[in-house]
């Protein structure tokens, strides 16, 4: 599978942003519902984490800490397509933001992700 993400940019602090993730499946019995996607971010300085996740069908997701309330991941199988919401955003949210794939259950640990796409930057600004 390939990931793409998108809609990076920069938006003030206590804004909102949307950024989308197109999972193509390499052949034609590789569909983007076989997998579960995780949504990662690495600030400047720091160490890449979790951001949250979401199943293979879209009916379960999960948050870190510090982005529950305020970002939603959804799907749309139909579209291929994986998106995180990010709404109240902080100034601590600038990073680059990476969707990852798997088969099977969503985890938190990065290194259970076979699929990265290339990261896709937010940048908040006071």
């Amino acid at each position: 599978v390939q990931l793409q993400a998108s809609g990076g940019g920069t938006v003030q602090a206590g804004g909102s942003l949307r950024v989308s993730c197109k999972v193509s499946g390499r052949t034609s019995s590789d569909y983007a519902s076989d997998y579960a996607v995780g949504w990662f971010r690495q600030a400047p300085g720091k160490e890449r984490e979790l951001v949250g996740n979401i199943n293979r069908n879209g009916d379960s997701t999960d948050y870190a800490d510090p982005v529950k309330g305020r970002f939603t991941i959804s799907r749309d199988n139909d579209k291929n397509t994986v998106t995180l919401q990010m709404t109240s955003l902080k100034l601590e949210d600038t990073a680059a933001y990476y969707c990852a794939a798997k088969k099977g259950l969503p985890s938190a640990r990065e290194k259970w992700y076979d699929y990265w796409g290339q990261g896709t930057l937010v940048t908040v600004s006071s």
